[in-house]
């Protein structure tokens, strides 16, 4: 390179510096856009909409959920007809006799052994059986 070209690129240089002009900076402030990390509360409704317009996954127990009749008179009466003659069968216990229920579910066994109340609760399904034994009852006579 000779030195009038080099020059010619340094005097280029120099003018397109001086024609830029004075830089000015400002610092960068960071705002949040989610209301739960200091951002405005405003933006709540609109960024619940676009999760919500995002997710495609289907809830599986949502259509269960929605389906639900509730449970029928029949079967209320027959859930607090079980639960009071169990009560009842807790109670008699207690005077020394003993006794069964068989439900459609289950079969509860109550025995007083020795002052020591066992309970066998039997599922008709798996037949699996479950023993419960409480120490210390005295029969009153």
């Amino acid at each position: 390179m000779n030195k009038k070209s080099l020059k010619l690129s340094a005097s280029v240089v120099l003018v397109g510096l001086g024609l830029l002009g004075p830089v000015q900076a400002t610092e960068l402030v960071y705002t949040p856009v989610n209301p739960r990390f200091g951002g405005n509360p405003l933006n709540g409704a609109w960024l619940l909409a676009n999760a919500q317009a995002q997710n495609n996954e289907k809830d599986p127990d949502l259509e269960d959920r929605l389906n639900l009749t509730g449970t029928t008179a029949l079967q209320r009466f027959t859930s607090q007809l079980e639960s009071r003659l169990l009560s009842q069968l807790l109670t008699d216990i207690e005077s020394g006799n003993e006794g069964s229920l068989t439900t459609d579910s289950f079969i509860i066994n109550l025995v007083d052994v020795d002052g020591s109340l066992n309970i066998l609760i039997t599922d008709r399904l798996t037949g699996e059986v479950s023993e419960i034994v409480v120490n210390g009852l005295a029969p009153i006579n």
